[in-house]
């Protein structure tokens, strides 16, 4: 489960909220269906679309909010360092950097990072006077992204996919777009695609494999094919089960009963939990199943360096991720 995902989302008080019209964000906002697709040279202007219409930015941005949980990577993978992250409470990330984006600070400060527990703090980005915001891997609502346009330009999260559903891929090209670096956001994305193919290339048993991916989130919880570390498992190659999209719908993910422990048992399954799996091997319904007996299950500390990366799944912390799944997925099929 998203450990951000918040409860409640507070209001802000009349006054506060009319100090923030006063603001006005820069570039055109709003529900317009005939937006252009991004520029593909990182010219200006450029419309971005998404899930509250389309977001058009006259300018380079210089000042960079990410309020999209992994949308800094996308950022700092196209040479600019965000003024401010929101935190994901995974770590203690200087900046709410993973080490495997760590070095793309060169030598800047880490950016501010921002807590959106209680809600999204619209008030201390207001201070930092923004003139470009990402909430591309997100759930903002309509109304968030009102305020947050009154702030700077906003771009949400994409209409064609669930909240915190947006591809690497989309995301990078995205950033890219917004950052007047769509050219270098087309070389990244083709990069690690071609990591991807050649890992598919390399282990055709994955391809001949079905698989799942899950954590014991009050329960049994199943991520579906639109999070972004199903997507990941299925550019490997491996085919996630045939029953899942009936249960999880368009969301992300999806709590399923004990009666439906069935859609855990397949060629491998990869758990995200925090006690080492001891839970799991204490459980007798999972200890009954052959992906359990047969010991053909990964399990990934989720706070950890390598569970953060595989959960943030992006432009910058898959190559950390390949580099240690592919060995696991390997042995696990071998068994």
């Amino acid at each position: 489960m998203h450990r951000s995902a918040r409860a409640w989302r507070g209001g802000f008080t009349a006054l506060a909220l009319a100090a923030l019209l006063l603001t006005g964000a820069c570039g055109a906002s709003g529900p317009r269906s005939d937006a252009p697709p991004p520029s593909a040279d990182g010219a200006f202007p450029v419309t971005l679309p998404h899930k509250y219409g389309s977001t058009t930015l006259d300018h380079r941005p210089q000042r960079v909010v990410t309020v999209g949980l992994t949308d800094h990577d996308a950022v700092l993978a196209l040479g600019v360092v965000p003024v401010a992250t929101t935190e994901w409470l995974v770590s203690d990330y200087p900046g709410a950097i993973g080490p495997w984006a760590a070095d793309r600070l060169g030598g800047a400060a880490a950016p501010v990072v921002l807590d959106d527990q209680d809600g999204i703090q619209y008030e201390r980005i207001a201070a930092l006077k923004p003139d470009l915001i990402l909430a591309l891997y997100s759930d903002v609502s309509e109304s968030e992204y009102a305020t947050l346009s009154k702030l700077a330009p906003t771009v949400a999260q994409p209409a064609q996919h669930a909240d915190y559903g947006v591809p690497w891929q989309e995301q990078t090209r995205t950033a890219g777009a917004a950052l007047g670096e769509a050219p270098e956001a087309e070389r990244l994305v083709g990069e690690l695609e071609g990591r991807l193919a050649d890992v598919r290339r390399e282990h055709p048993e994955f391809g001949a494999a079905t698989g799942l991916l899950a954590t014991t989130y009050d329960g049994y919880f199943v991520y579906g094919r639109q999070d972004p570390r199903s997507r990941v498992f299925a550019q490997l190659g491996f085919a996630l089960p045939a029953g899942l999209d009936e249960v999880v719908g368009d969301r992300f993910g999806v709590n399923i009963s004990r009666e439906r422990s069935d859609l855990l048992d397949h060629d491998v399954l990869i758990w995200f939990v925090g006690d080492g799996g001891a839970a799991l091997r204490d459980d007798p319904v999972y200890r009954g199943l052959a992906v359990s007996r047969e010991r053909r299950d990964i399990v990934i500390d989720e706070a950890g360096d390598y569970g953060n990366a595989f959960s943030f799944s992006s432009v910058l912390s898959l190559p950390y991720v390949l580099d240690r799944l592919v060995p696991q997925l390997t042995d696990a099929l071998s068994r």
